[in-house]
Protein backbone atom coordinates (compact mmCIF):
# COMPACT_ATOMS: atom_id res chain seq x y z
CA UNK A 1 0.00 0.00 0.00
CA UNK A 2 1.52 3.21 -1.30
CA UNK A 3 2.51 5.37 2.15
CA UNK A 4 1.95 9.15 0.72
CA UNK A 5 -1.96 9.00 -0.37
CA UNK A 6 -3.42 6.36 2.02
CA UNK A 7 -0.86 7.83 5.86
CA UNK A 8 0.86 10.68 5.76
CA UNK A 9 -1.11 12.75 2.83
CA UNK A 10 -4.71 12.24 4.78
CA UNK A 11 -2.27 12.61 8.51
CA UNK A 12 -1.70 16.84 6.60
CA UNK A 13 -4.88 17.25 5.26
CA UNK A 14 -6.27 17.66 8.75
CA UNK A 15 -3.93 20.38 9.42
CA UNK A 16 -4.41 23.87 8.06
CA UNK A 17 -2.54 24.38 4.49
CA UNK A 18 0.07 26.77 5.38
CA UNK A 19 0.49 24.83 8.49
CA UNK A 20 0.85 21.71 6.51
CA UNK A 21 3.02 23.08 4.04
CA UNK A 22 5.26 24.55 6.23
CA UNK A 23 5.62 21.06 7.96
CA UNK A 24 6.33 18.91 5.49
CA UNK A 25 9.28 21.68 3.90
CA UNK A 26 10.62 21.22 7.65
CA UNK A 27 10.72 18.17 7.30
CA UNK A 28 12.65 18.51 3.53
CA UNK A 29 14.94 20.95 5.60
CA UNK A 30 16.13 18.13 8.11
CA UNK A 31 16.41 15.40 5.85
CA UNK A 32 13.57 13.40 7.11
CA UNK A 33 12.59 12.52 3.64
CA UNK A 34 14.85 9.31 2.13
CA UNK A 35 16.25 10.06 -0.98
CA UNK A 36 14.82 8.50 -4.08
CA UNK A 37 16.61 6.68 -6.67
CA UNK A 38 17.97 8.93 -9.24
CA UNK A 39 17.01 8.80 -12.86
CA UNK A 40 19.37 8.12 -15.38
CA UNK A 41 17.33 7.88 -18.97
CA UNK A 42 18.83 9.45 -22.23
CA UNK A 43 15.16 10.38 -23.24
CA UNK A 44 14.74 12.67 -20.72
CA UNK A 45 18.09 14.41 -20.97
CA UNK A 46 18.45 17.61 -22.54
CA UNK A 47 20.39 20.92 -22.50
CA UNK A 48 18.85 24.34 -22.26
CA UNK A 49 20.84 27.51 -22.74
CA UNK A 50 24.08 25.76 -22.02
CA UNK A 51 22.10 24.02 -18.65
CA UNK A 52 22.45 20.13 -18.49
CA UNK A 53 19.05 18.26 -17.02
CA UNK A 54 19.17 14.93 -16.40
CA UNK A 55 14.97 15.14 -16.99
CA UNK A 56 12.78 17.96 -17.71
CA UNK A 57 10.85 17.91 -14.15
CA UNK A 58 11.57 20.77 -12.38
CA UNK A 59 10.35 22.16 -9.17
CA UNK A 60 8.29 25.80 -9.37
CA UNK A 61 8.76 28.43 -7.24
CA UNK A 62 6.66 28.81 -4.58
CA UNK A 63 6.98 25.62 -2.46
CA UNK A 64 10.44 26.64 -0.92
CA UNK A 65 10.54 30.49 -1.07
CA UNK A 66 13.67 30.86 1.55
CA UNK A 67 15.98 27.71 -0.52
CA UNK A 68 15.87 26.12 2.67
CA UNK A 69 15.43 22.38 1.56
CA UNK A 70 16.88 22.45 -2.01
CA UNK A 71 20.00 20.01 -1.25
CA UNK A 72 16.95 17.37 -0.17
CA UNK A 73 14.66 18.29 -2.66
CA UNK A 74 17.09 17.72 -5.39
CA UNK A 75 17.37 14.14 -4.19
CA UNK A 76 13.82 13.46 -5.35
CA UNK A 77 14.06 12.69 -8.78
CA UNK A 78 14.03 16.52 -10.00
CA UNK A 79 15.79 17.64 -12.68
CA UNK A 80 16.19 21.53 -11.65
CA UNK A 81 15.30 23.17 -8.67
CA UNK A 82 13.74 27.11 -8.30
CA UNK A 83 13.57 28.83 -5.00
CA UNK A 84 11.98 32.00 -4.18
CA UNK A 85 10.50 34.52 -4.46
CA UNK A 86 12.57 36.37 -3.04
CA UNK A 87 12.17 40.25 -2.17
CA UNK A 88 15.40 42.88 -1.63
CA UNK A 89 13.72 43.14 2.18
CA UNK A 90 11.88 40.63 3.86
CA UNK A 91 8.22 40.27 4.31
CA UNK A 92 5.63 38.71 6.12
CA UNK A 93 3.44 38.42 3.33
CA UNK A 94 -0.59 38.64 3.59
CA UNK A 95 -2.89 38.03 6.26
CA UNK A 96 -3.62 34.62 7.42
CA UNK A 97 -5.51 32.60 6.67
CA UNK A 98 -3.83 32.80 2.79
CA UNK A 99 -3.47 29.33 1.74
CA UNK A 100 -6.82 26.83 0.86
CA UNK A 101 -6.65 23.55 -0.58
CA UNK A 102 -9.58 22.54 -2.88
CA UNK A 103 -9.14 18.47 -2.60
CA UNK A 104 -11.62 17.07 -4.92
CA UNK A 105 -10.52 19.70 -7.82
CA UNK A 106 -6.84 18.63 -6.65
CA UNK A 107 -6.07 22.68 -6.29
CA UNK A 108 -5.01 24.90 -4.07
CA UNK A 109 -5.73 28.90 -3.80
CA UNK A 110 -2.98 31.26 -2.60
CA UNK A 111 -2.40 35.04 -1.76
CA UNK A 112 0.54 34.71 0.22
CA UNK A 113 1.97 37.83 -0.97
CA UNK A 114 5.64 36.65 -1.32
CA UNK A 115 6.37 36.32 2.33
CA UNK A 116 10.48 35.36 2.52
CA UNK A 117 13.15 36.28 4.77
CA UNK A 118 14.80 38.65 2.06
CA UNK A 119 17.83 38.54 -0.42
CA UNK A 120 20.31 38.55 1.87
CA UNK A 121 19.25 35.27 3.72
CA UNK A 122 18.16 33.83 0.53
CA UNK A 123 21.04 34.21 -0.63
CA UNK A 124 23.15 32.72 2.05
CA UNK A 125 20.83 29.26 2.10
CA UNK A 126 21.65 29.54 -1.94
CA UNK A 127 25.18 29.83 -1.62
CA UNK A 128 25.04 26.57 0.96
CA UNK A 129 22.63 24.67 -1.24
CA UNK A 130 24.94 24.75 -4.28
CA UNK A 131 27.57 23.25 -2.34
CA UNK A 132 25.05 20.87 -0.90
CA UNK A 133 22.99 20.11 -3.87
CA UNK A 134 23.49 17.46 -6.24
CA UNK A 135 23.97 17.84 -9.21
CA UNK A 136 20.87 19.80 -10.76
CA UNK A 137 20.35 23.51 -12.35
CA UNK A 138 18.98 25.88 -9.01
CA UNK A 139 17.12 28.75 -10.33
CA UNK A 140 15.95 31.70 -7.98
CA UNK A 141 13.10 33.31 -8.80
CA UNK A 142 12.97 37.68 -7.86
CA UNK A 143 9.90 39.80 -7.35
CA UNK A 144 9.29 43.28 -5.50
CA UNK A 145 8.38 44.22 -1.77
CA UNK A 146 4.97 45.47 -1.28
CA UNK A 147 5.77 48.94 -0.34
CA UNK A 148 8.48 49.38 -3.38
CA UNK A 149 7.54 52.54 -5.36
CA UNK A 150 10.02 52.24 -8.10
CA UNK A 151 9.21 48.65 -8.84
CA UNK A 152 12.69 47.99 -11.17
CA UNK A 153 14.87 48.77 -8.81
CA UNK A 154 13.79 45.41 -6.65
CA UNK A 155 14.28 43.47 -9.55
CA UNK A 156 17.76 45.22 -10.15
CA UNK A 157 18.71 44.46 -6.71
CA UNK A 158 17.64 40.28 -6.95
CA UNK A 159 19.74 40.27 -10.36
CA UNK A 160 22.30 42.00 -8.70
CA UNK A 161 22.60 39.80 -6.00
CA UNK A 162 22.37 36.31 -7.46
CA UNK A 163 23.78 36.28 -10.72
CA UNK A 164 26.76 34.74 -9.26
CA UNK A 165 25.73 32.12 -7.72
CA UNK A 166 22.40 31.05 -9.15
CA UNK A 167 22.31 29.03 -12.78
CA UNK A 168 19.28 31.35 -13.96
CA UNK A 169 17.22 33.76 -12.63
CA UNK A 170 13.18 34.04 -12.67
CA UNK A 171 11.81 37.69 -13.81
CA UNK A 172 8.33 37.00 -11.36
CA UNK A 173 5.85 39.96 -12.85
CA UNK A 174 2.80 37.42 -12.80
CA UNK A 175 1.71 36.69 -9.27
CA UNK A 176 -1.81 37.65 -8.11
CA UNK A 177 -1.21 38.61 -4.40
CA UNK A 178 1.11 41.87 -4.80
CA UNK A 179 -1.05 45.08 -5.74
CA UNK A 180 0.33 46.04 -8.96
CA UNK A 181 2.51 43.72 -10.08
CA UNK A 182 0.88 42.36 -13.20
CA UNK A 183 0.66 45.97 -14.37
CA UNK A 184 4.35 44.87 -15.12
CA UNK A 185 3.04 43.11 -17.98
CA UNK A 186 2.09 45.72 -19.78
CA UNK A 187 4.10 46.08 -22.79
CA UNK A 188 5.57 49.57 -22.01
CA UNK A 189 6.40 48.65 -18.53
CA UNK A 190 7.59 45.21 -19.47
CA UNK A 191 10.50 47.16 -22.02
CA UNK A 192 11.69 49.25 -19.00
CA UNK A 193 11.69 46.17 -16.49
CA UNK A 194 13.08 43.55 -18.21
CA UNK A 195 16.13 46.14 -20.35
CA UNK A 196 17.20 47.33 -16.89
CA UNK A 197 17.18 43.83 -15.88
CA UNK A 198 19.54 42.73 -18.74
CA UNK A 199 21.51 45.48 -18.63
CA UNK A 200 21.92 44.48 -15.14
CA UNK A 201 22.72 41.43 -15.74
CA UNK A 202 25.28 42.32 -18.53
CA UNK A 203 27.67 43.85 -16.16
CA UNK A 204 27.07 40.76 -13.96
CA UNK A 205 30.46 37.87 -13.57
CA UNK A 206 27.66 34.77 -13.65
CA UNK A 207 25.51 36.34 -17.00
CA UNK A 208 23.01 33.36 -15.84
CA UNK A 209 19.87 33.12 -18.43
CA UNK A 210 16.91 35.42 -17.66
CA UNK A 211 13.85 33.85 -17.80
CA UNK A 212 10.36 35.82 -17.64
CA UNK A 213 7.54 34.12 -15.40
CA UNK A 214 3.82 35.22 -17.09
CA UNK A 215 0.10 35.08 -15.93
CA UNK A 216 -2.27 32.65 -17.88
CA UNK A 217 -5.30 35.86 -17.66
CA UNK A 218 -3.66 37.10 -20.33
CA UNK A 219 -5.27 37.98 -23.49
CA UNK A 220 -4.05 36.94 -27.05
CA UNK A 221 -2.72 41.07 -27.64
CA UNK A 222 -0.95 40.73 -24.07
CA UNK A 223 1.12 37.30 -25.53
CA UNK A 224 1.92 38.93 -28.53
CA UNK A 225 3.30 41.66 -26.59
CA UNK A 226 5.16 39.71 -24.37
CA UNK A 227 6.79 37.61 -26.90
CA UNK A 228 7.77 41.04 -28.87
CA UNK A 229 9.33 42.24 -25.99
CA UNK A 230 11.00 38.34 -25.00
CA UNK A 231 12.51 38.64 -28.74
CA UNK A 232 13.52 42.57 -28.71
CA UNK A 233 15.01 42.55 -25.60
CA UNK A 234 16.62 39.03 -26.03
CA UNK A 235 15.47 37.05 -23.12
CA UNK A 236 16.74 34.13 -22.35
CA UNK A 237 12.97 31.95 -21.27
CA UNK A 238 9.84 32.64 -20.30
CA UNK A 239 7.95 30.23 -17.80
CA UNK A 240 3.89 29.62 -18.62
CA UNK A 241 2.60 30.55 -16.59
CA UNK A 242 1.74 31.56 -12.87
CA UNK A 243 -1.55 30.94 -11.10
CA UNK A 244 -5.41 32.47 -12.07
CA UNK A 245 -7.37 34.50 -10.83
CA UNK A 246 -10.43 33.38 -13.00
CA UNK A 247 -12.64 30.53 -11.29
CA UNK A 248 -13.76 27.72 -13.41
CA UNK A 249 -17.56 27.12 -13.01
CA UNK A 250 -16.94 23.50 -11.70
CA UNK A 251 -15.15 24.13 -8.92
CA UNK A 252 -16.21 22.80 -5.38
CA UNK A 253 -16.19 22.96 -1.94
CA UNK A 254 -16.65 26.46 -0.04
CA UNK A 255 -13.08 27.87 -0.29
CA UNK A 256 -13.22 27.85 -4.30
CA UNK A 257 -13.99 31.80 -4.32
CA UNK A 258 -11.25 33.02 -1.62
CA UNK A 259 -9.08 35.66 -3.21
CA UNK A 260 -6.07 34.61 -4.48
CA UNK A 261 -4.07 32.60 -7.08
CA UNK A 262 -5.50 29.39 -8.39
CA UNK A 263 -3.31 26.83 -8.75
CA UNK A 264 -3.50 22.53 -9.93
CA UNK A 265 -5.93 20.52 -11.73
CA UNK A 266 -8.02 23.60 -12.62
CA UNK A 267 -5.06 25.79 -14.25
CA UNK A 268 -4.01 23.08 -16.47
CA UNK A 269 -5.65 23.61 -20.25
CA UNK A 270 -5.70 27.24 -19.62
CA UNK A 271 -1.92 27.72 -18.99
CA UNK A 272 -1.06 24.91 -21.44
CA UNK A 273 -3.09 27.31 -24.10
CA UNK A 274 -1.11 30.05 -23.08
CA UNK A 275 1.40 28.31 -23.43
CA UNK A 276 1.13 27.27 -27.16
CA UNK A 277 0.12 30.64 -27.85
CA UNK A 278 2.93 32.18 -26.35
CA UNK A 279 5.28 29.50 -28.55
CA UNK A 280 3.84 30.48 -31.59
CA UNK A 281 4.18 33.90 -31.19
CA UNK A 282 8.03 33.53 -30.23
CA UNK A 283 8.43 30.69 -33.38
CA UNK A 284 9.74 28.68 -31.36
CA UNK A 285 12.89 30.98 -30.80
CA UNK A 286 12.51 31.45 -26.79
CA UNK A 287 12.51 27.96 -24.77
CA UNK A 288 9.70 28.03 -22.41
CA UNK A 289 9.08 26.28 -19.16
CA UNK A 290 5.75 25.10 -18.62
CA UNK A 291 3.78 24.81 -15.43
CA UNK A 292 0.40 24.48 -14.18
CA UNK A 293 -1.48 21.21 -13.18
CA UNK A 294 1.07 18.95 -14.04
CA UNK A 295 0.19 15.33 -12.50
CA UNK A 296 1.50 12.74 -14.62
CA UNK A 297 3.92 12.27 -17.46
CA UNK A 298 0.81 12.66 -19.60
CA UNK A 299 0.43 16.46 -18.40
CA UNK A 300 3.72 16.94 -18.54
CA UNK A 301 4.05 15.52 -22.31
CA UNK A 302 1.13 17.50 -23.29
CA UNK A 303 2.82 20.66 -22.06
CA UNK A 304 6.26 19.72 -24.00
CA UNK A 305 4.22 18.75 -27.25
CA UNK A 306 2.43 22.26 -27.22
CA UNK A 307 6.34 23.84 -26.82
CA UNK A 308 7.49 23.60 -23.44
CA UNK A 309 11.30 22.78 -23.26
CA UNK A 310 10.95 22.20 -19.57
CA UNK A 311 8.14 21.55 -17.08
CA UNK A 312 7.76 22.25 -13.64
CA UNK A 313 5.64 20.88 -11.03
CA UNK A 314 3.64 22.07 -7.59
CA UNK A 315 0.22 20.91 -6.50
CA UNK A 316 1.62 17.67 -7.67
CA UNK A 317 3.92 17.58 -4.77
CA UNK A 318 0.93 18.19 -2.19
CA UNK A 319 -1.18 15.51 -3.89
CA UNK A 320 1.02 12.70 -4.98
CA UNK A 321 3.61 13.13 -2.51
CA UNK A 322 7.52 13.86 -2.37
CA UNK A 323 8.54 12.08 -5.38
CA UNK A 324 6.19 13.27 -8.06
CA UNK A 325 8.94 14.42 -9.89
CA UNK A 326 10.35 10.93 -10.39
CA UNK A 327 7.27 9.37 -10.69
CA UNK A 328 5.70 12.10 -13.81
CA UNK A 329 9.46 11.82 -14.87
CA UNK A 330 9.29 8.35 -15.59
CA UNK A 331 5.95 8.20 -17.19
CA UNK A 332 6.89 10.59 -18.87
CA UNK A 333 9.78 8.50 -20.63
CA UNK A 334 7.23 5.97 -21.46
CA UNK A 335 4.81 8.83 -23.30
CA UNK A 336 7.70 9.69 -25.33
CA UNK A 337 8.57 5.90 -26.35
CA UNK A 338 5.36 5.25 -27.37
CA UNK A 339 5.22 8.00 -29.48
CA UNK A 340 8.78 6.79 -31.35
CA UNK A 341 10.94 10.15 -30.02
CA UNK A 342 13.94 9.14 -28.53
CA UNK A 343 14.68 11.81 -26.90
CA UNK A 344 12.47 14.97 -25.21
CA UNK A 345 13.69 17.50 -27.38
CA UNK A 346 12.48 16.12 -30.43
CA UNK A 347 8.45 16.47 -28.91
CA UNK A 348 9.37 19.89 -28.14
CA UNK A 349 6.11 21.95 -30.10
CA UNK A 350 5.41 18.78 -31.57
CA UNK A 351 1.81 19.70 -31.39
CA UNK A 352 2.47 23.45 -33.40
CA UNK A 353 3.11 24.45 -37.01
CA UNK A 354 6.08 26.27 -36.38
CA UNK A 355 8.79 25.00 -38.41
CA UNK A 356 12.54 24.64 -36.09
Amino acid sequence: MPIYPHIIRPLLFTLEAETAHNFALAGLKKNFVPAGRQISLDSLKTNILGMEFTNPIGLAAGFDKDAVALPNLSRLGFGFLEAGTVTPKPQTGNAQPRMFRLSEDMAIINRLGFNNNGLKKFSRNFEEAKKLAQTCPLGANIGKNKETEEQVSDYILGVRALSNVADYITVNVSSPNTPGLRDLQVKSNLEKLVGSVMNERAGSCGRPPVFLKIAPDLSEQDIHDVAAVSIDMQIDGLIATNTTISRPAHLTGGVSQEGGGLSGAPLRDMSTQILKSLYRSTEGKIPIIGVGGVFTGTDAYKKIRAGASLVQIYSAMIYRGPYAARHIALELASALAEDGFSNVAEAVGADSDITR
